[in-house]
């Protein structure tokens, strides 16, 4: 039984048998550390049940719980707040308990998990991944990772924009500028290829502009008359109208940068179970906007075009049809929606989307729950915040992003030049070299990222980032790597404590209750959608035993002690290999 259970049944009976009162709920703390005591037992609330002073129903329940538990050995009561200490054998007990626990701190999926869908990434097919999409990739990665971990099914996808007038601009400047030059000609990756023409488009498209107004055309005329921009109107009506010369440059394109992002992806470490393709979705969600009329949920106006009005709920009215009978974006989030839960069965879908839409998923779920779908109390907006650099903001249309495969390529160069400083690794072989720098330089950019609660803007700092100390990925595997080199000394086959009788110090107890916290975080990263808990959690847990190692020696004289401290080091080193998982970061065993 768990130790808070057993106080609490153990109160719970005293007070049953001594004042006649029943209470179900108690308050429990983690005890400050500037007292002394392993679990704190709030003893105000209890005040409702008996009419008593604080400090003494705190003296008489401390001096039960001393007498009625083994586990209790010490207590000691400020004001309303029960400091309970624990006995050695209590945190052996525990600390045995972790190392026979598989996969400690998780849950195993079963017939009865709930089926969660995870969606992100979801780019744009005229550029490559940037910055903004690394954060919005490991979000979505991570978070489905923990989930899985707290014993859900999990299914992660994506949503391409592949369609739109976006597309139609790099489309238009490969034909007019590009020569017939390929990515294979160029040497270019496929997304960067097609990205450079989306640049061009821009460019020469504000060259018009500017011609224009010398012409006498006011800059809005200018916008509207450029003929850049009417031919690559133009394109994408023939598009809309299925022309094959039109459909099948647009198919090559867009193959072109399906290969560079699956270059990208597989540098980041995340996949997909399946891609949706606006292409396909675009029509979905007009069945059930007409249905929602005809039922009376939504209405139509004089011009035709078809609304939601939300004002009761206190939003606004939203268009869902246009008069002439086209969707717009809200439609296809409808119909993508309802085509999910029946490709997938799923009862749950979580959005990776930045905090700029957040209104659009206020409206979304709502008209969902208006059509009567019962599963739309099951969505999710992880809204996340806006990642910048130390220089400012960055622009696709102009070519200034930070972009994805150049920044992970930066991180592990850096990784490489610090690793080679710190001459640690001269005797490995070149691969493992490489594999090293590239576990290091991308386990600095996740985990910086990562560390953030996703709901805030950030800053990321690259040589921040990379440090070897503080809150920060290689610190956090620079200890994992430390920790396998002791295990390798000390070469011991037996890491059984369940035999140790030596007294603990406090730096042993305070792993031991770090370990056993584990399962709780786990659950409530899962719960907030938030892998920066995960990261908290470990870095502490670093924080612990790296103090601890450099207090109390690991490998001893004593064959007992050294057991059980290298026991405690290797279950550390567990659940930071397991935690970093969560993140999509690498464990090295040697840094």
């Amino acid at each position: 039984m768990d130790i808070t259970q057993s106080i609490e049944n153990s109160v719970k009976n005293y007070l049953q048998e001594n004042y006649q009162v029943h209470v179900d709920n108690f308050e429990f703390q983690q005890t400050r550390k500037e007292f002394e005591g392993d679990r704190t037992l709030v003893v105000f609330p209890l005040l409702r049940y008996v009419k008593t002073n604080p400090v003494k129903l705190g003296e008489e329940l401390g001096a039960h719980l001393v007498e009625d538990l083994e586990q209790i050995i010490a207590f000691n009561v400020i004001k309303g707040f029960l400091n309970l200490s624990f006995s050695d054998s209590f945190f052996v007990n525990q600390l045995e308990e972790i190392i026979k626990t598989s996969d400690f701190g998780t849950q195993k999926k079963n017939e009865d998990s709930d089926k969660i869908m995870v969606e992100f990434s979801s780019p744009n097919t005229n550029k490559p991944l940037h910055l903004g999409h690394v954060r919005n990739n490991l979000l979505g990665h991570s978070v489905s990772e923990i989930l899985k971990a707290t014993g859900k099914e999990i299914f992660k996808t994506q949503i391409i924009n592949d369609r739109g007038i976006h597309i139609c601009k790099s489309m238009l400047a490969w034909q007019k500028f590009g020569e017939g030059e390929t990515p294979q000609s160029t040497q270019m990756k496929g997304d960067h290829f097609v990205g450079k023409y989306y640049v061009i488009f821009d460019q020469k498209y504000k060259e018009e502009i500017k011609q224009l107004q010398e012409d006498g055309h006011s800059e809005e005329e200018a916008k509207k008359e450029a003929p850049l921009l009417k031919d690559a109107q133009k394109l994408l009506k023939k598009w809309e109208e299925n022309d094959a010369e039109t459909v099948a440059l647009w198919e090559k394109m867009n193959t072109w940068v399906y290969k560079g992002f699956e270059t990208t992806y597989a540098n980041l470490g995340v996949d997909f179970d399946k891609n949706y393709y606006e292409s396909e979705t675009y029509i979905l969600g007009k069945e059930f906007v007409l249905k929602g009329l005809e039922d009376g949920i939504f209405y139509k106006k004089e011009d035709g075009s078809i609304w939601v009005d939300l004002s009761d709920e206190g939003l606004d009215e939203k268009l869902l049809l246009r008069s002439d009978g086209t969707s717009v974006y809200m439609t296809q989030d409808i119909g993508t929606a309802i085509q999910r839960v029946k490709d997938f069965q799923i009862n749950g879908l979580v959005y990776t989307v930045g905090n700029e839409q957040d209104y659009h998923f206020k409206v979304l779920f709502l008209i969902l729950k208006k059509l009567g779908f019962s599963w739309a109390e099951h969505l999710y907006h992880l809204s996340y915040g806006m990642v910048e650099l130390p220089d400012g903001k960055m622009k696709s249309r102009e070519g200034t992003v930070v972009d994805a495969d150049q920044l992970i390529e930066e991180m592990i160069n850096s990784a490489q030049e610090i690793a080679e400083e710190l001459g640690k690794i001269d005797d490995l072989a070149t691969n493992e070299k490489q594999n090293l720098y590239n576990a290091i330089g991308k386990g600095a950019l996740k985990y910086f990222i990562l560390k953030v609660d996703p709901r805030k803007n950030m800053l990321f700092d690259p040589k921040e980032s990379i440090d070897f100390q503080g809150n920060t990925g290689p610190f956090i595997q620079y200890t994992h790597a430390r920790i396998q080199s002791l295990k390798r000394k000390a070469n011991l086959a037996d890491l059984s404590v369940a035999q140790y009788t030596s007294a603990l110090n406090i730096k042993e107890k305070d792993i031991i209750k770090h370990l056993m916290k584990l399962p709780a975080t786990l659950t409530q990263a899962g719960e907030e959608l938030n892998p920066a808990l995960i990261c908290n959690y470990t870095y502490d847990l670093v924080k612990l035993f790296n103090s601890f190692y450099q207090n109390s020696p690991i490998i001893t004289k004593k064959e007992e002690i050294t057991q059980f401290r290298i026991s405690i080091a290797n279950q550390v080193a567990k659940a930071i290999a397991l935690n970093l998982s969560l993140l999509g970061i690498e464990s090295p065993q040697r840094m």
